[in-house]
């Protein structure tokens, strides 16, 4: 039997869902291009329709995998209600407060608050899970603090965009880690306890005359019904990680979505980049590097444990 600590417990499917989590972050990563298409249409109905295709994309999951017995059983588990009922309300403010950056041309300020995420997961790691940090990953933490500050500073004013992310996104993975459900059952519960809103806002605009679905154009209708694909795969793929790795280690993963948003705001966007926004991106990854080498050897550690 292993002896050890609850926080240093590596989940036996850590290495599958290291690679959901790379693949899910690295898919938000590329989430501007995709709301910078739809910058026409107002953000609460970019959300609305985010939630109400998510519920017929994964309507359509459920039915193939046959997996609707496991729905009930979460509708009639009232903590796991409890707690997705949260959830709902967290990833729904996280996705708006998302696209009026981006649709306001603030993909930077985006980066930064999913740069900042992983402290927040670092930090309720912490407090709710018993998670430690051992030196390296303190050092690497550090580091990349360090950045966050000089890129925070380099902004001019207090960021609330960035931290509301932050917040929201990293009290997002605690509550998945926890909930008793699996990812596609969590995200249907999710995404259906928010849909009678968002239908109901969506046939408010439609009536009066203001709603962009389908009067705007088979391209941005096409566009639109695709945010259910486009919100539900990457979802599916963090909640997965969520449940097999340390929120430390999600945490960091994390870095992968704001860089490459701030690759996109700068390369392609052309928005303000210089030597401030440079050294504050080398500190972040020099964190990153430092706490991935660390978390590597402490897999490669576990194992030989095991194996002894």
């Amino acid at each position: 039997m292993s002896n050890l600590p609850e926080g240093e417990k590596q989940h036996p499917e850590a290495g599958t869902g290291l690679c959901f989590g790379i693949i899910a972050y690295l898919v938000w990563g590329f989430f501007p291009v995709y709301f910078k298409a739809i910058a026409s249409v107002p953000p609460l109905q970019v959300v609305s329709h985010r939630i109400v295709w998510s519920v017929l994309f994964l309507c359509l999951l459920i039915t193939l995998r046959r997996s609707w017995s496991d729905i009930r059983v979460v509708m009639a588990d009232r903590k796991s209600l409890l707690i997705l009922i949260a959830t709902a309300l967290l990833i729904a403010t996280n996705w708006l407060v998302f696209i009026i950056a981006v649709e306001h041309g603030e993909v930077l300020q985006s980066s930064l608050g999913y740069f900042i995420t992983p402290f927040v997961s670092v930090l309720l790691g912490f407090l709710f899970l018993k998670e430690r940090l051992r030196r390296l990953q303190l050092a690497g933490l550090f580091c990349a603090a360090a950045g966050v500050i000089i890129l925070t500073l380099r902004n001019g004013s207090f960021p609330w965009t960035a931290l509301i992310l932050a917040l929201t996104f990293g009290s997002y993975g605690l509550l998945r880690k926890v909930v008793a459900a699996d990812s596609l059952s969590g995200l249907f519960v999710e995404t259906l306890l928010l849909a009678p809103l968002a239908f109901g806002y969506l046939l408010f605009v439609g009536i009066k005359g203001v709603g962009a679905f389908p009067a705007a154009g088979m391209r941005l209708d096409l566009l639109l019904a695709a945010a259910g694909f486009v919100t539900a795969i990457p979802l599916l793929l963090f909640s997965a990680a969520a449940r097999r790795l340390r929120l430390a280690t999600i945490g960091f993963l994390q870095y992968l979505t704001p860089t490459l948003h701030f690759l996109l705001a700068v390369l392609l966007y052309c928005e303000p980049f210089n030597s401030t926004h440079l050294a504050g991106f080398l500190l972040i990854w020099t964190g990153l590097v430092a706490y991935s080498w660390d978390a590597y050897r402490a897999v490669t550690g576990a194992r030989r444990y095991q194996m002894e």
